[in-house]
């Protein structure tokens, strides 16, 4: 039952595997500079190095979109992100999986009554938007220089034609990694709470976690769907946007690549946040996006004049299409997998509204005045919480989110003997996981009280100040608070 469920992220990932590809070396296919199979291989043999090595990608803010809690619940959200990108498919229109994937999340939380994160849903939505502009820039930029150099520097023709045969093949493995690395969270992004993988130690030493296990099964889904589907998609962004030259093939990969180089790299967000400039969001990228963007870039650099517009509008009706008809069939799916299947789409989650719960909103800046109104009460559900917070006239999304996730029950109890197996010397100071140790035992309702009670016992669990230089020290905490969560979170309250 439980591998038949993680069957739809296995079809989702060979949907992004199809289509995605398709951006990654479709354009150096149809100039007949790289061979179908060659390019194909390349791409799941990078697909999958990005994948395990850096497959972190984009979860965290999908995760913070909707917390899919139930395997049953994964299985109908991956399943309806899958068959919106299926359809479209069909039709042999690229569209766009992190729409797909973000609409099913939405589909979720609205059948749930979960609260949906408005500034993580904004960070990605803005980015449909500006990823295809800045791959039309860089592509427009890198072609123009290219023309230049060629020109300069007078190559042979067949010296010409390796150097570009080379750079394809360069630019698809860095766009496949990529893509691996950014993407995967899309694919099992979902089945991160409810995944059915254990960690497997072998030869007590090599350890693989569940989460890797996820990834790489994941990755072989997308692997599949390059090797089986992708030749499909080809032709819509290699031949009939605009036709391509080897060279502009060459440009328009690396200029989608970098675009979604951009908004995977915690070290360029870094970089940029340092110099006193807003840190890039890292946020799920749409690939096709990029890619249709970048072939347009290389139209543009040659004047404009034949560039396929009607085809590029019927991109962006799939753009607008898409997450639309994933929340639909999100809904009707959950519906059907509920109530005429009997599954449980997801795990129950209570809320207390308290003093202490009045304290931590305030401190994050939100206030508490209408929500005195149920203090002291519990709510065994989401829709009755947010039902009675819209009672009290508490509706704004962003508000009800940051209630919802102060006053959710979790339950933890810290055990120091757990502490020592679990919490790595290499990466957890000294002191931390002293502080963790002191707090044996003890058991806490909401996680933000773990962190109160941290930052009392050891300073090397505090945040710095909310400055550039500090935000990757602070990122850093925020993931080993996120781990200690995980590891000291208690099942069914027990």
């Amino acid at each position: 039952m439980v591998w038949f469920l993680i069957t739809s992220g296995l079809f989702l990932g060979w949907s992004l595997g199809a289509n995605d590809a398709a951006n990654i070396f479709g354009t150096a296919v149809t100039t007949h500079m790289v061979k179908f199979r060659v390019a194909a291989g390349i791409a799941c043999i990078f697909i999958i190095i990005g994948a395990m090595v850096d497959g972190a990608g984009a979860t965290h803010t999908l995760g913070v979109l909707g917390d899919v809690n139930a395997l049953a619940g994964s299985f109908t959200v991956a399943l309806a992100a899958a068959l919106s990108v299926t359809i479209l498919l069909r039709r042999g229109l690229p569209v766009s999986v992190s729409q797909a994937i973000v609409g099913s999340i939405i589909g979720w939380n609205l059948f749930t009554s979960s609260p949906t994160d408005i500034k993580s849903l904004l960070n990605i939505v803005l980015t449909w938007v500006i990823s295809p502009a800045l791959a039309c820039g860089f592509s427009f930029l890198i072609f123009n220089l290219l023309r230049y150099v060629v020109v300069k520097t007078k190559l042979h023709i067949l010296e010409l034609d390796i150097y570009t045969r080379v750079g394809l093949l360069l630019v698809a493995a860095f766009g496949s990694y990529s893509l691996g690395a950014n993407n995967i969270a899309k694919v099992v992004g979902v089945f991160i709470t409810s995944s059915p993988f254990k960690d497997m130690v072998f030869f007590n030493f090599i350890h693989i976690s569940g989460i890797h296990q996820l990834y790489l099964v994941g990755a072989l889904s997308m692997a599949l769907g390059v090797i089986t589907y992708s030749h499909k998609t080809i032709s819509t962004i290699g031949r009939q946007i605009f036709k391509l030259t080897p060279i502009s093939a060459f440009a328009s990969i690396l200029g989608a690549s970098m675009v979604l180089f951009m908004f995977s790299s915690e070290g360029l967000s870094n970089i940029i946040s340092s110099i006193g400039l807003p840190a890039i969001p890292l946020v799920p990228v749409s690939i096709t996006q990029a890619m249709v963007g970048a072939v347009a870039g290389i139209g543009f650099a040659k004047g404009g004049r034949y560039i396929n517009y009607k085809i590029i509008g019927k991109i962006a009706l799939g753009w607008i299409i898409t997450p639309v008809s994933a929340v639909i069939i999100c809904l009707i799916s959950l519906f059907f997998v509920q109530n005429v299947f009997q599954q449980k789409v997801m795990n129950p989650i209570s809320f207390e509204v308290t003093i202490p719960v009045f304290v931590e909103l305030e401190n994050t800046g939100v206030p508490t005045k209408n929500l005195s109104k149920l203090e002291g009460r519990n709510f065994s559900n989401q829709s009755e919480f947010r039902q009675s917070l819209n009672e009290i006239g508490i509706n704004k999304e962003a508000v009800i989110f940051k209630i919802f996730q102060a006053a959710k029950i979790e339950n933890y109890r810290i055990d120091s003997n757990f502490a020592k197996q679990k919490l790595n010397p290499i990466y957890y100071t000294v002191d931390q996981i002293e502080a963790v140790k002191k707090l044996h035992n003890e058991r806490f309702k909401h996680n933000w009280q773990i962190v109160d009670r941290l930052k009392l016992l050891s300073e090397d669990w505090r945040y710095l100040p909310n400055i550039p230089e500090n935000k990757e020290y602070n990122k850093e905490i925020t993931k080993k608070y996120e781990m200690l969560f995980s590891i000291f979170k208690v099942q069914n309250g027990k």
